[in-house]
C-alpha cells in the first residue's frame, strides 16, 4: 500500500494481506525487491509472527524500498527469490535504456524549437513510494505540445551509482526529493554530466521544469560541500533520540 526508508528500520512496507499468511522468516518479492520478514508490526507497533488475509500491517526485512501498488509475493527459498529479481531487472533495464537527446535543466526551453514534440527524460528517487509516485505523475502532466517529461525511473532510498548510469544512458535529468546522492554517485555525475536537482517539496520541481520550458528558468543556487561523513553505526539513545556514529571522510563537519 505505501513504503518507505525508515532511518532507524531501514527498509519498511505497509502490506494488505490478500490471500494465504505471511510469517516471519519467509523469503518475499515485491516488484525488484526481496528480502526475508524481519518483523511483521501492526498499527498498535505489536509484532507478530504471522499475518493472515485481510491483515494489514508493516514489513521490516526487504532489502530496498519497493514501489507502491505492486504485488508482494512469498517464494520458496532466496535463489528462486533472486531469479525472479534478476529477469525483471533485465526488463526493468531493456525498458530504460532508450535513446534520447543530451539534455539539462538550464537548456530544457531549447526544445521548444522545432517543429516535432520533444521528450525530456527524468528519473526520480524520493524518501518516500507516495511521494514519487505523485511527483511522477504531475511531471508527466507537466509537458506542452512542444515537450513532453518522461519519467524513465522512479524509485525509493538515495540516488546510487546504477541511477546515474541509468540517468548518463538515457540522457535524463535526475531529481531528488527529500534525498542526497551517495558519495560515489555524486563523483560520477560530475564526470558523466549528469544534472542532478534536490528538493523538498513537489511543486519546486515541476515548477522548475515548467519556468524551463518557457526559458524562464531562474539562477541555479549552488551547494558548497564541505564535508562528508559515512554513517557507521545507528544507536537509540533515551531522551537523546537517534544517534549516528561517523566516520568523516572528506572535508570537516562542525
Amino acid at each position: 500500500i505505501e513504503a518507505r526508508l525508515d532511518r532507524g528500520r531501514g527498509p519498511v512496507a505497509t502490506v494488505l494481506v490478500q490471500s494465504g499468511t505471511f510469517k516471519t522468516g519467509d523469503i518475499v518479492v515485491v516488484g525488484a525487491v526481496m528480502g526475508r520478514i524481519r518483523a511483521i508490526v501492526d498499527e498498535n507497533s505489536v509484532q507478530h509472527k504471522t499475518a493472515g488475509p485481510s491483515i494489514p500491517f508493516e514489513l521490516l526485512g526487504l532489502e530496498e524500498v519497493p514501489e507502491a501498488g505492486q504485488e508482494i509475493v512469498v517464494v520458496e527459498n532466496e535463489r528462486q527469490a533472486r531469479d525472479i529479481i534478476t529477469y525483471r531487472k533485465d526488463q526493468m533495464r531493456e525498458m530504460g535504456m532508450q535513446e534520447h537527446k543530451k539534455v539539462n535543466m538550464d537548456e530544457l526551453f531549447a526544445n521548444l524549437q522545432g517543429e516535432q514534440a520533444k521528450e525530456v527524460p527524468v528519473l526520480i528517487k524520493g524518501d518516500v513510494s507516495g511521494s514519487v509516485d505523485a511527483m511522477a505523475e504531475s511531471l508527466s502532466k507537466a509537458g506542452t505540445d512542444e515537450v513532453q517529461v518522461k519519467v524513465v525511473h522512479k524509485g525509493i532510498g538515495g540516488i546510487t551509482e546504477s541511477d546515474i548510469m541509468l540517468a548518463s544512458a538515457s540522457n535524463a535529468i535526475v531529481i531528488g526529493l527529500n534525498v542526497r546522492p551517495e558519495a560515489k554517485a555524486k563523483l560520477l555525475a560530475a564526470q558523466e554530466g549528469v544534472d542532478v536537482r534536490f528538493y523538498k517539496v513537489i511543486y519546486d520541481a515541476i515548477d522548475d521544469i515548467k519556468q524551463a520550458m518557457s526559458g524562464q528558468l531562474a539562477p541555479e543556487e549552488v551547494e558548497k560541500e564541505i564535508g562528508s561523513a559515512d554513517v557507521r553505526e545507528v544507536f537509540s539513545v533515551p531522551k537523546a533520540g537517534t544517534v549516528a556514529g561517523c566516520f568523516v571522510t572528506d572535508g570537516h563537519v562542525t
